[in-house]
């Protein structure tokens, strides 16, 4: 590559939303430093792969990503970007990287990307800089403060994980539970109304772990926050995600019913219906208590839309067990899911148990867990047609004068008629699919 410092960069981020806000941060960081971003990758002078290290061969495919970097990026001169693996496979095989990948000139985890424009600059100047520290704070506190964003943005308001589940590597790329505080987070919500955003995604790896003192020096969980945002003129919605059940407090409950911007939705992962193979996987709920839960939410919110996550053929999971994970998702009615083929992830305690279970089975296995859980997903789209409700357009859909936005409960809908970007629109809704629901416009009630 060449010495001279980049001028323009490309981010692609993998995986969660967390990510996504991560890929956020890092491209106000280097334009805070004049670089300008570039739509496509093999135009940028800098590229940074934001990856994630929870799916299986995660880290191959990072090496195959650099690899088309290289090939698709190369200059005249024969010179290559610049290229920069951030995230969790940063975190969890940076020094492998730098061995494996000599192209490859920084690497930083997720806990110490604030230090990238440090980094590519001695990059620039012909070294390799790697840094997989984890002072979380220290990251948050020298961001740059956030301008212009969409009309839905993602905030980060806790990072990393205590629950050491068997089959997860977050505690180990990600670091211990840290809660932002409450203070910095109201002033960056605000910032993002400011720069246009209509609806804030509340985001942690466990972010119903979230608590801190407000102003008032109080101690107050996710919901006195959310309470907090609610206050800020132009914020018409808040959604938070991912949850665990053992902190779906009572006020956490409670806000779905009394706070009217917290919207109808709630992704509460339980992974598998048995008993045995969640205490295998060191879950602290049972398949009862998890379901006693999602009864308290629907009773204060009774047209709530559930998600959940499964991991399907985890190391002993019987055929009889499999049979209890379709229970549950039978009982809990899912409006949409996420579901996996267990797949062993390096240091964490399920990659050595016995039991390890045969690729056809867990195949055969998922197909049918998708079908139910796609199953109910038409259903509770079906039970929306007919219905009047608020929609907030995101972009352009794919025909002409078609407007794509998000219904309370996070369906994509569809229509057509006079609306802009961040309008909030009434529309009813006239038609169902498993993925998407169909409306027609009935007015545009803000901009």
């Amino acid at each position: 590559m060449s010495s001279s410092p980049p001028r323009t960069f490309h981010v692609k981020s993998f995986g969660c939303q967390m990510n996504v806000y991560d890929g956020e941060r890092m491209a106000e960081l280097l334009a805070a430093e004049g670089m300008t971003a570039a739509d496509e990758r093999e135009t940028a002078d800098l590229v940074v792969l934001n990856t994630c290290h929870i799916r299986e061969k995660a880290t191959e495919k990072v090496y195959s990503d650099i690899g088309r970097i290289v090939k698709e990026g190369r200059r005249e001169d024969g010179s290559v970007p610049l290229i920069a693996v951030a995230g969790c496979v940063a975190q969890a095989e940076g020094k492998e990287i730098m061995s494996r990948a000599p192209s490859v000139r920084v690497v930083v985890g997720p806990q110490a990307y604030h230090r990238l424009p440090a980094m590519v600059a001695e990059a620039a100047a012909g070294g390799r800089a790697t840094e997989t520290d984890m002072p979380a704070e220290a990251k948050f506190a020298a961001l740059p403060k956030r301008r212009k964003v969409g009309a839905s943005a993602f905030l980060t308001v806790q990072e990393g994980c205590d629950k050491f589940c068997t089959y997860c590597v977050v505690p180990y790329t990600r670091g211990a539970e840290l809660s932002r505080p409450y203070a910095d987070l109201v002033s960056e919500a605000r910032a993002l109304v400011e720069g246009g955003a209509r609806e804030i995604t509340l985001l942690g790896q466990n972010v119903n772990a979230w608590s801190g003192e407000d102003e008032r020096g109080r101690r107050v969980g996710l919901a006195g926050l959310a309470e907090e945002l609610a206050a800020i003129e132009g914020l018409a919605r808040i959604r938070y995600t991912t949850s665990h059940p053992a902190d779906m407090d009572d006020a956490l409950i409670e806000a779905h019913g009394s706070n009217p911007k917290l919207m109808p939705f709630l992704h509460l992962p339980v992974q598998s219906g048995s008993d045995r193979v969640l205490k295998a996987m060191n879950r602290s709920h049972t398949a009862e208590s998890y379901l006693r839960i999602l009864e308290r939410v629907r009773a204060a919110r009774p047209d709530i839309a559930l998600s959940g996550d499964f991991i399907v053929g985890f190391p002993g999971e019987t055929e009889a067990e499999f049979e209890e994970t379709l229970q549950i998702i039978a009982a809990a009615r899912y409006a949409q899911a996420f579901s996996f083929k267990y797949s062993p992830r390096p240091g964490t305690p399920a990659a050595t148990m016995d039991g390890q279970i045969a690729a056809e089975v867990m195949d055969e296995r998922l197909k049918r867990l998708q079908a139910a859980l796609q199953r109910d997903s038409l259903a509770f789209n079906k039970a929306r047609v007919g219905k009047r409700c608020a929609v907030l357009v995101e972009r352009n859909g794919r025909h002409a004068g078609q407007w794509l936005g998000k219904s309370p409960w996070l369906q994509s809908v569809h229509f057509t008629g006079d609306a802009a970007l961040g309008d909030l629109v009434e529309v009813d809704l006239i038609e169902a699919g498993p993925n998407s629901l169909g409306g027609q416009l009935v007015a545009r009630t803000s901009s």
